[in-house]
C-alpha cells in the first residue's frame, strides 16, 4: 500500500500553512491525491515531489502562474526538472557570494572613510551588481585568433554546433549552425546582434535530444557549472563530437605554474577545489587532452591572459571580467594587488619572472578535451 502524508503533517514538514496547501489544490497546482483511511485527504510520494518543486520555485521568486508551467510541461522529466532548478539555485548562491564581496568592498572603503556614492551603492547592495560583474566581458574577453584556430580545428567538417555556456559569444564558428545556451540573463543580453540564437538552460540538463548536434563545444565555462560531469555527459548525449576548453589541475604542484597564484594568489586553489581531474573528465567523454598555450598577447582577458603583462592585474576592469577574483574575496584581492604592485614598482617581479620575457606563448594548464 502506497505511504500517504495528511495535510497538516505537510504543512509542518514544508514550513507553509494549511492554508497555503489549501490554496495550492484550489487552483489545480498542487492536488492531494490520495485518502486516509478516515476519508480526508492525503499526499502521496509523488505529490509531495510536486510540492517540493513549486515552493522551491516560490521562494526564488516565481509567480504562481510561472510555477505552474514549469511544473507542468510535460516533456520535461523529474530529473530534468531538478537539474533545471538546481542551476537556478546556484546562479541565486553566485549572485549572493558576489553581493557578499562587494558589501564586503563597501564595508572597507566606509572603514578607511571614503565616501561611497548613491551610484556605488545601488552597485554594491544588487541593484546592478550582476551587470557590473558581467558588464566587463565584452571589453576585455574576446576572442583570440589563435586559441580560436585550435577549437575550430577540433570542430572537424561540423555543420551543427551546440555552444554551452556561450556567455557573449566568443569562440562561436563563422559559416556554421550555431545553437548557444546560457543560463545567465546578463550574458545573454549582451551577445552581439546577429549573434547564433541563444537559449536559455544549464548545461546539466540541455533541452535537447541525443544527437541533436554535429559538434558540442564549451569554452572556459566548466568550472562554473553546478555539476561539470553532468554537463559533460549531457554534451556527449545531445552531439556526435565535443570539444571542451578547460583546465588541468592533475599536475602535482599545479598552481606554481603560474606566477600569480604561486607567489600573489594562493587562495587560486580554494577556487578549483573539488572540480573534477582533468582525467576524470576526459574519461567521461571518451576525449583525448591537447595543451592550448597563451599568447603573450592574448586577446581573450582570462584568468592566465596576462602573464607576460603582469601591470593588467592591477586594473580593475581587467579583473572584474576574471570570475576567480569574485571568488577568492575581496580581502584576498586586495592583498594579491597590493603585493604585485609593490613587486612591480620595485623590480622584484621581473627579478622572479625575467626569463618571461622571451617566450612568445606558454603552458599555464588550459587543455582542448577532443571525443
Amino acid at each position: 500500500m502506497e505511504e500517504h502524508w495528511t495535510v497538516g503533517h505537510v504543512a509542518g514538514l514544508a514550513g507553509v500553512s494549511v492554508r497555503t496547501l489549501h490554496h495550492y489544490d484550489a487552483i489545480g497546482l498542487v492536488r492531494p491525491s490520495a485518502r486516509t483511511a478516515t476519508g480526508y485527504r492525503a499526499y502521496t510520494a509523488g505529490d509531495v515531489e510536486r510540492l517540493r518543486e513549486v515552493l522551491a520555485y516560490r521562494r526564488l521568486g516565481f509567480g504562481l502562474r510561472e510555477v505552474a508551467e514549469l511544473v507542468g510541461d510535460p516533456s520535461v522529466d523529474a530529473v530534468a526538472r531538478l537539474r533545471r532548478l538546481r542551476g537556478l539555485l546556484v546562479e541565486r548562491r553566485e549572485r549572493t557570494d558576489a553581493m557578499v564581496a562587494a558589501i564586503d568592498r563597501e564595508l572597507q572603503a566606509r572603514a578607511k572613510g571614503l565616501k561611497v556614492t548613491p551610484e556605488e551603492q545601488l552597485e554594491m547592495l544588487g541593484a546592478r551588481l550582476y551587470e557590473v560583474i558581467g558588464g566587463a566581458y565584452p571589453a576585455t574577453r574576446r576572442t583570440d585568433p589563435r586559441i580560436a584556430a585550435q577549437i575550430w580545428e577540433a570542430l572537424g567538417e561540423a555543420r551543427t554546433v551546440l555552444n554551452v555556456g556561450a556567455g557573449t559569444g566568443s569562440y562561436e564558428p563563422a559559416g556554421r549552425e550555431v545553437t548557444a545556451v546560457e543560463p545567465s540573463a546578463v550574458m545573454r543580453g549582451q551577445r552581439p546582434a546577429g549573434a547564433a540564437p541563444c537559449v536559455a538552460a544549464a548545461a546539466e540538463s540541455l533541452p535537447f535530444d541525443d544527437g541533436s548536434f554535429d559538434v558540442a563545444m564549451a569554452v572556459s565555462t566548466v568550472h562554473h557549472w553546478a555539476d561539470p560531469m553532468a554537463g559533460l555527459r549531457e554534451m556527449r548525449r545531445v552531439a556526435r563530437r565535443v570539444v571542451v576548453l578547460t583546465f588541468d589541475t592533475d599536475e602535482p604542484g599545479w598552481q606554481d605554474r603560474f606566477w600569480l597564484t604561486r607567489d600573489y594568489l594562493p587562495e587560486f586553489g580554494s577556487v578549483l577545489a573539488g572540480f573534477p581531474s582533468l582525467t576524470r573528465m576526459a574519461g567521461a567523454i571518451g576525449a583525448r587532452a591537447e595543451p592550448v598555450p597563451i599568447p603573450w598577447d592574448c586577446a581573450d582577458g582570462l584568468f592566465e591572459a596576462y602573464w607576460r603583462r603582469p601591470e593588467a592585474y592591477l586594473e580593475e576592469h581587467v579583473r572584474r571580467a576574471m570570475s576567480v577574483w569574485t571568488r577568492v574575496g575581496a580581502r584576498a584581492e586586495r592583498r594579491a594587488v597590493r603585493e604585485l604592485a609593490g613587486d612591480l614598482g620595485s623590480g622584484r617581479w621581473a627579478e622572479r619572472n625575467g626569463g618571461l620575457t622571451g617566450l612568445d606563448a606558454t603552458d599555464l594548464g588550459l587543455r582542448l578535451l577532443v571525443a
